[in-house]
């Protein structure tokens, strides 16, 4: 497993570091929906309802409609304004009774990893609640949003599992229990009897999700089958991306705006820079060009040399052969040397 917050539990004046991991998945399969006729996938675009354009990510803002018919449109920077809550840190709240939490505050449970070399305040923490037979109520935040959770343990693990607000579960009021006859003794008697035989110790393993199952069946079978609603999927073009990337593209381009420096294609960036990170870039930069120049020199130098070195040996070869070749060889020399001069010059521009 993969863990996907990492930070302390707050226990009084101890800090338990603890690593947290998502305790259920779905086994549902999933589907894409797609064109009936040749099996290609459907993708939608965000379309303004006021000009019929379509909006790119980065330009989509959030906003809230009132009762009264007013919109008001909220944008990163008022998000921005909001109080921080701790990210790091899962604080305990109080204990409180196990049997006092309604089941139904339950929503998603998490595993608890000790995250220390020595996790003597872990096993602690657990073994208090387990004999307590309490339930530590604590706050978690995870993506932006500060949850209350329900700290418990599991055959020596600790487990958190986030609560609903009171004001998310909704009041049951029916008309039509108010007038329910209460029933008898004898038709209670009966159906406790009816429950007694059907008693047993909960296994959740004798249980299936059939569906599932015959689903998985079905797609299996019709794979084998083939025929025309089997399509053979193409490799995906690097030319047209999902939805979901060019989101995430969009979503870091709008980051990298914001920060106001802009990030070549291929590269990421860390966060947003403040004008004094910029400054030393464009120090780093000029370094990084300097060499550049006098490699570039190097280069020029170098080919002078291999032109010059041809211009000795044919001077030597005809000083050799006839004495009276000197003046013509002295002529042939001197573009050598004027090259050289243009090396020396060069060594000096590059330093």
């Amino acid at each position: 497993m993969r863990s996907i917050w990492k930070g302390s539990l707050a226990f009084g004046l101890v800090n338990v570091p603890v690593k947290v991991y998502s305790a259920t998945e779905s086994h549902d399969i999933s589907f894409h929906q797609v064109h009936a006729k040749d099996g290609g996938r459907i993708k939608y675009q965000r379309v303004c309802t006021e000009c019929g354009e379509v909006v790119p990510y980065q330009d989509i803002d959030k906003a809230y409609d009132s009762e009264d018919g007013e919109r008001v449109v909220l944008t990163d920077e008022d998000f921005d304004k909001l109080p921080a809550a701790e990210k790091h840190e899962i604080p305990v709240l109080q204990f409180v009774p196990t049997e006092q939490i309604d089941p139904i505050l339950f929503e998603k449970s998490y595993y608890l990893e000790p995250d220390s070399s020595s996790p003597k305040a872990y096993g602690l923490l657990a073994a208090t609640l387990e004999q307590s037979d309490r339930t530590a109520l604590v706050h978690f935040t995870l993506r932006q949003r500060t949850r209350l959770a329900a700290l418990r343990t599991r055959d020596g693990l600790l487990i958190l599992q986030t609560l609903l607000w009171p004001d998310e579960v909704r009041a049951a009021e029916f008309e039509s229990l108010d007038d329910i006859e209460k029933p008898k003794q004898r038709e209670l008697a009966m159906a406790e009897t009816l429950v007694e035989s059907m008693s047993d110790d909960f296994d959740p393993t004798e249980f299936t999700d059939e569906y599932q199952v015959e689903l998985r069946t079905l797609i299996d079978e019709a794979l084998a089958r083939g025929g025309e609603k089997v399509f053979q999927v193409a490799e995906p073009d690097t030319d047209e991306e999902d939805a979901e990337v060019l989101d995430l593209v969009a979503a870091l381009q709008r980051s990298v705006d914001a920060a106001g420096k802009k990030v070549p294609s291929g590269s990421s960036s860390g966060g947003k820079k403040s004008s004094k990170d910029d400054d030393e870039d464009e120090d780093e930069g000029a370094k990084k060009k300097a060499p550049a120049k006098k490699t570039a020199s190097k280069s020029t130098a170098s080919k002078s040399t291999a032109k010059k070195s041809p211009a000795k040996k044919s001077t030597a070869k005809k000083s050799t052969a006839k004495k009276t070749a000197s003046k013509s060889a002295a002529a042939k020399k001197s573009p050598a040397k004027k090259t050289a001069a243009k090396k020396t010059s060069g060594e000096r521009k590059g330093a």
